[in-house]
């Protein structure tokens, strides 16, 4: 199917088959899609973590409204933003790219420059919110990538941060749980949603044009 296609394939499945998991190769491709996408200079100031472990998601279905999706999606995808802008992070990943190019730019280094004298002042709340914004760009792409490869995906806002980090040990990494996407394969006989039409606002009630 065309991209468009795909999409008004896609819905937030209310009800995952427990028994039919997504294939690994599946779930490598929208992972890898993830970590192709954009993000605010190049710093990917987020990461994700793929909860498979049942024990573990059966942890997390009670802090995130015993959302059925967590256990009964094979893959549970947490977009965990950084919890700050470090000199470190920053550098790191500046080094990096200079490693792999192979060679300084003066222009890349004034802006690594002019970001180090920005955002390790803010205050640790100001960039969280900056990364989780990064964070959802992945998620946007991982809708995407979930629905060219015929896989369900339900993303979810619907938990309590602070016992999933605990749960995941995320805070002692520096990172703070954003958003949670599981994935795995509808069962259309016991989802009240599937059959129902996809509905979006009109083109003229959603787009305008400044020609």
């Amino acid at each position: 199917m065309s991209l468009l296609q795909n999409l008004q394939w896609r819905y937030a499945a209310k009800k995952l088959d427990a028994a039919k998991p997504v294939p690994e190769d599946k779930v490598e491709r929208i992972l890898e899609a993830i970590r192709l996408t954009a993000t605010s200079s190049g710093l990917q100031p987020y990461e994700v973590i793929v909860v498979t472990n049942a024990e573990v998601r059966e942890k997390i279905k009670p802090i995130a409204w015993n959302q059925n999706q967590i256990t009964d999606g094979s893959h549970l995808l947490v977009f965990a933003a950084w919890d700050n802008y470090t000199v470190e992070r920053i550098n790191m990943m500046f080094d990096l790219t200079n490693d792999e190019r192979g060679f300084k730019n003066e222009g890349w280094e004034n802006y690594r420059n002019m970001l180090l004298g920005i955002y390790p002042k803010r205050e640790a709340e100001v960039n969280y919110q900056h990364a989780a914004r990064q964070a959802y760009i992945g998620l946007g792409t991982a809708l995407i990538a979930a629905a060219e490869e015929q896989v369900d995906s339900t993303p979810m806002e619907g938990f309590d941060p602070n016992a999933l980090d605990e749960i995941l040990g995320l805070r002692a990494r520096g990172l703070r749980s954003v958003v949670i996407l599981p994935l795995g394969y509808r069962e259309p006989a016991k989802d009240w949603l599937v059959s129902l039409k996809k509905v979006r606002r009109s083109v003229d009630n959603f787009i305008s044009w400044v020609r």
